[in-house]
């Protein structure tokens, strides 16, 4: 006769508690989704009764549910800095036993704002946005009234949760770390309009200047500046003066700044510093290495999953933007001024 399997037995396999498999089980709260998952397959194979079925059910229901994450045709070509977020956001969606769909909008679809065919293919129960495309397209989106979470980026006219880097109070402690080190002159390259996040780290430069008692030079500020070396040789054609040290937004024109640097015979960091932001492939392969703040982006995309997971349930609370932080990584492109 062929021994009932109970509870306990499951436990003792996965060794864990009765109780979380009781939890698991019956879809009641206090076990991670992951253990949920884990309980209910060792449960299935070795044959064990589901003793409620109603419950049951739900926990089925919810393992099905469909996340769209939705971006640029340019930003998922951003391998090093969005494809690490979407690997994130893929592992964190599939340990909670939901389905992910990947959708990406070409520059046709954002003028038209047409709406992706998995909106009305597939039955979506929340969407990821990442970066942006335009507000337009964005409010399209969210009109649908799927629960929607932004990840990087968030405008005054969108109503749905950011997840968002803290880019003023980064780009301050990059600037402050400059100040500290005896700089004054201070460039700061970015394109403001090309990104709210750009224009916030112009803002944590100002913040910086301001908190020392500092007024930067109005022509050391690059704020169009576009991620090629042309632009860098023609914003260095233009001064009178010379920077000691650079603040770029981003690391494509960290690097692209120390090599326009170099061609011009500066020495990086003994003529001058550079300090960047996002810590990138870019920022690590430079010669030397650049200082930049570091983004922890496999929690971003954990964070956005979560976000979005509660929005589904919470459908009617106010929306959250969420800051995380940022953290200086001083390497060899940063030195004391020399007078």
């Amino acid at each position: 006769m062929t021994k009932k399997v109970t509870m306990q037995d499951i436990a003792d396999r996965l060794n864990i508690s009765k109780n979380s498999v009781s939890q698991a089980l019956s879809g009641k709260p206090g076990v991670s989704e992951e253990t949920r998952m884990l309980v209910q397959h060792t449960a299935d194979e070795m044959g064990y009764a589901y003793s409620n079925s109603r419950n049951q059910k739900q926990v089925d229901k919810k393992e099905l549910k469909n996340i769209a994450l939705i971006a640029s045709d340019f930003a998922f070509s951003l391998k090093s800095f969005f494809g690490e977020i979407y690997l994130s956001v893929e592992k964190e969606v599939r340990a909670r036993g939901m389905n992910l769909f990947i959708e990406p909008i070409d520059r046709d679809s954002k003028e038209n704002l047409a709406l992706p065919s998995l909106l009305t293919n597939q039955e979506i129960d929340g969407i990821l946005f990442l970066s942006h495309i335009s507000t337009d397209y964005i409010s399209n989106i969210i009109n649908t009234g799927i629960p929607t979470v932004l990840i990087d980026h968030h405008s005054p006219y969108l109503m749905a949760d950011s997840i968002l880097t803290n880019n003023r109070f980064g780009a301050f402690m990059a600037v402050e770390h400059l100040i500290q080190l005896g700089h004054r002159d201070i460039a700061f390259v970015g394109d403001i309009e090309f990104s709210p996040s750009y224009q916030e780290r112009f803002e944590g430069y100002l913040l910086a200047f301001k908190k020392y008692g500092l007024t930067p030079k109005e022509d050391f500020m690059f704020t169009n500046a576009k991620e090629n070396q042309g632009d860098i040789h023609s914003f260095l054609d233009t001064l009178q003066d010379e920077p000691s040290a650079w603040f770029c937004v981003n690391d494509g024109l960290g690097f692209l700044g120390t090599s326009v640097l170099q061609q011009r015979g500066f020495k990086v960091p003994e003529d001058v510093s550079v300090c960047c932001f996002d810590n990138g492939q870019l920022s690590q392969i430079s010669t030397p290495k650049i200082t930049t703040m570091d983004i922890d982006l496999n929690y971003f995309g954990k964070k956005a999953v979560e976000q979005l997971f509660w929005r589904m349930e919470n459908k009617d609370e106010p929306i959250h933007e969420i800051l995380l932080p940022t953290k200086l990584i001083i390497r060899e492109s940063t030195a004391e001024r020399k007078e």
